[in-house]
Order: C-alpha cells, then structure tokens, then sequence
C-alpha cells in the first residue's frame, strides 16, 4: 500500500482569481500546470552596515516553500535569486484554478512563500517570510501562462526599506509580473 503525505490527502480548491470565490476539489483532477519563475534581486546581504554583516555571520539564505520545506535556498549575499517550478492549475467554468505543494492559503487568498532563514549545518532556521499573493497577479497575465502562453514571470527586490529581508505581504509596484 502506498504511504500518503499530508499534501498528497489534502484538497485543491477551485478559485476565481477575480473574485475570490473558491470551491473544494479534489488534486487529482487537476489536468493542467503554470511554470513560475520567480527573479529576486537586491538582496540584502550585498549592503553595506551591520544588518547585512549580520546576514552573512549568520548564514542566512533564502528559499522557496514547498509544502513545510524551503527548497533551492539562496545565500543572502548573493547577487541574484531564481527559482522555478511549475503549479496545478485547471479552468472549470470559467474559473482559474491553481494548486500543490507550493501554493499555500486558502480560496480567495492563495499565495507562494519566500522563506528567509539562518542555515546551521543541515538544520534552516527560518525567521522571516514574504508572500506572493496570486490574487496580486492580473488575471489575464495568470490565464495566458494557464493557456501556455510562457512562464508567468515574478520580478521583485528582495531587501525592504530598512535594509533587511524582505517579509510580509508583497504588494504591487514592489513585485511585478509578467508572461514571457
């Protein structure tokens, strides 16, 4: 008997990107996918000043979350971060669909995870995360990367205000996306 994970037995929701209005769905009717690049730049360890000394004492890295894990983690002293993956995504009715293990949140306020965090040894402490809202992303970008237009493409600066790591909700015109 095969062993499922928690993210194998959870449900996918059906969601409107327009409207926020989501339905339960089972994963496995999901037929179709949207490749995700995501281009970090200005990160925070490449400053000068003790919060980017701190950074690199202290091993920080960057990462993307699938599931509970951070995965293709990034120092912070880096001069630039790509990640890339694909999600589930499937049109029912008229609505825009996405799902798996790299998408978190609920209907209506689905999202991806940039994890910061310290890297001792084999261990990532984590410490600081941003969100990438799919509700952020203009619909039509999101349904021609669904239809196989490209790569739905997500550009931001990865250092905030004061100079530290990027965290908390990011917002238009800090992250732009884009179909390439």
């Amino acid at each position: 008997m095969r062993s499922t994970s928690k993210l194998d037995r959870a449900h996918q929701h059906r969601l409107d990107v327009r409207t926020g209005i989501g339905l339960r769905v089972d994963a496995s009717t999901y037929s179709g996918w949207v490749r995700i690049r995501i281009e970090g730049r200005d990160l925070p360890g490449r400053r000068l000043g003790a919060e980017a000394d701190a950074l690199r004492l202290n091993n920080v890295h960057v990462g993307v979350q699938r599931g509970a894990e951070v995965v293709d983690r990034v120092a912070a002293d880096s001069p630039e971060a790509t990640w890339q993956f694909d999600v589930t995504s499937r049109e029912v009715d008229g609505l825009l669909d996405v799902g798996g293990p790299w998408v978190h949140g609920r209907p209506g306020a689905r999202f991806l995870y940039l994890s910061w965090g310290a890297v001792l040894g084999d261990r990532f402490e984590m410490f600081r995360r941003a969100k990438l809202l799919f509700g952020d992303v203009p619909t039509d970008l999101l349904r021609a990367a669904h239809d196989g237009a490209g790569v739905l493409v997500c550009q931001l600066g990865l250092t905030d205000a004061k100079g530290g790591p990027l965290c908390a909700r990011v917002r238009p015109p800090d992250i732009e996306w884009t179909v390439q």
